[in-house]
């Protein structure tokens, strides 16, 4: 089954441009944890929207160069 707004999955929040994109890494019932640029917070997903192409473009560069500059899955 297809969770909505599921691990992987690139966000924002609906509310506030604060947090900047998101990659969410793991669900926990309605609630979803968010790797955001400047830190990872659990967030409900009916304040979570889905990432626009540019806010995607600008989470996955973000990603990458720290996968290349320090290694691991983030």
């Amino acid at each position: 089954m297809h969770t909505p707004l599921g691990p992987g999955a690139f966000v924002a929040h609906t509310g506030t441009d604060v947090y900047g994109p998101g990659k969410v890494i793991s669900v926990d019932g309605a609630h979803r944890r968010v790797r955001f640029t400047r830190f990872v917070a659990t967030i409900h997903a009916n304040d979570l929207r889905a990432a626009s192409p540019v806010e995607t473009r600008e989470i996955q560069a973000w990603l990458r160069a720290r996968r290349q500059r320090y290694g691991g899955d983030w």
